[in-house]
């Protein structure tokens, strides 16, 4: 049987891609399946999307609750994962992802 190993981070839990210009310490992967239902629902609202210089990166915010947003990264290839996160740790990640060269808001 094959095994998949996720990025983690120093505490084991999983980690955003390296393209990605911050990193969150309470974060929580959730299937393509229910980051995609959650996102497209209705309920969620999309706060922005971010997209590398190159092309080649697509980063999505979605206000899920008053408490928590979900994170959709798209990858060169299309693939797209999607993580759960506390929306006071996102502040920060903001600043850092407005303050970077290699990405630009798009929406």
């Amino acid at each position: 049987m094959a095994v998949h190993s996720e990025p983690t981070s120093g505490d084991g839990g999983p980690q955003l891609p390296p393209a990605v210009p911050f990193t969150l310490q309470h974060l929580s992967r959730l299937s393509w399946e229910l980051g995609s239902r959650v996102v497209d629902d209705g309920a969620a609202t999309r706060e922005g999307v971010w997209e590398r210089a190159d092309g080649g990166w697509r980063l999505s915010v979605y206000r899920v609750t008053s408490a928590t947003d979900v994170l959709c990264v798209r990858s060169p290839t299309g693939r797209e994962r999607f993580y759960g996160t506390p929306r006071s740790s996102l502040e920060t990640a903001r600043r850092r992802l407005a303050a970077s060269a290699d990405w630009r808001r798009s929406r």
